[in-house]
Formats: structure tokens, C-alpha cells, sequence
């Protein structure tokens, strides 16, 4: 009888263990500010625009183009696609210069899509998209140490329509 609730009380606090550790990683994520890493970047991005010593020897014009890169955070796909369009490329390439050019930073790609099809294809479709944006930036010379890959599927929409601008804003993968 005694080994019964020794066997019990174990898996109750393994399973209390297991719960407490899925938790606190949903917690973080769902405290953190989406909006706050964007204006960390925008930040840093300025400094080193304003001279901050990081400019690489590169002109005004040169600086307020690869800021304008920059300044592109999200990158919206077709109707179940999850290839690249030229626009996003040449962003990314903003994007991989300021990753190589910063080994500590760490971008975080998530990946979503519109609430067509089902909850399991619509993350693994937003996981593809956000895969996409990763390989892209590796080829470029971007570290995988720095990227991490994550997809909500349809469980984040911009736009909770249901119209096709709607579905447009919502395929898309925002980098953080």
C-alpha cells in the first residue's frame, strides 16, 4: 500500500514538474511585448546610422538604404506558398548584413498563416514559410545559432476578417 503512494505521489510530481516547465516557456513568450525586439532593432539600426562607430565605411545614401531594409519586418506570401518574393530577397539581404555584421544578435522568425485548411496544415505551412526566411538569410552567411524558427499557424492573426486582404495580412512571417 505504501510503494502504491510512493508511485503515485512520483508521477504526480513528475507530471507537476512536466506542466511547470511547458508553462513557463508559454508564459514568456506570451508576456514579451511583440512589438518590443522590433524597436530594439529599429534602435540599434538607427544607432549605427547616427554614427555610433559601426557604420563600415559606408555613405549616408548607403546607411538610410540598407536602414530602409531594415525596416521591413514582415514578409507576406501567396495562397499556400511559401516561397520568397524579390522584395523580401533583397530586405533579407539588409537582414543578413546586420546578423553578420552583429554575432550576438538572434532573430526569431515566426511564421503564420490564414485560417483556410486545417489547424495542423496551417502550422505546418507557417513553419515552412518562417523555414524559407531562414535558409534564405543562411545563404547569405547568416549563422543558424542566430535563427530561430517558430510557426503559429492561424492562431495569430493581424486581421481577424475573413475577406482575401484579410487572408493576405495574415500569411506572413514576422521576424522578432
Amino acid at each position: 500500500m505504501q510503494t502504491n503512494n510512493f508511485y503515485k505521489l512520483g508521477m504526480a510530481a513528475i507530471f507537476a514538474v512536466f506542466l511547470a516547465a511547458c508553462q513557463s516557456s508559454t508564459d514568456d513568450m506570451m508576456e514579451e511585448p511583440m512589438e518590443e525586439p522590433m524597436e530594439e532593432m529599429d534602435d540599434s539600426a538607427s544607432g549605427n546610422a547616427r554614427g555610433a562607430g559601426n557604420t563600415g565605411g559606408l555613405t549616408p545614401a548607403q546607411i538610410r538604404e540598407r536602414d530602409a531594409g531594415l525596416a521591413t519586418t514582415v514578409f507576406y506570401f501567396e495562397f499556400d506558398r511559401s516561397d520568397l518574393s524579390a522584395e523580401a530577397r533583397e530586405a533579407l539581404v539588409h537582414h543578413a548584413n546586420r546578423l553578420m555584421e552583429n554575432p550576438s544578435l538572434r532573430y526569431r522568425l515566426e511564421g503564420h498563416a490564414d485560417e483556410r485548411g486545417t489547424r495542423e496544415y496551417n502550422l505546418a505551412l507557417g513553419e515552412r514559410r518562417a523555414q524559407a526566411v531562414e535558409r534564405y538569410l543562411q545563404v547569405q552567411g547568416v549563422s543558424a545559432n542566430q535563427l530561430e524558427v517558430i510557426s503559429y499557424g492561424e492562431e495569430q492573426p493581424v486581421d481577424p476578417g475573413t475577406t482575401e486582404a484579410a487572408y493576405a495580412r495574415n500569411r506572413r512571417v514576422e521576424i522578432q
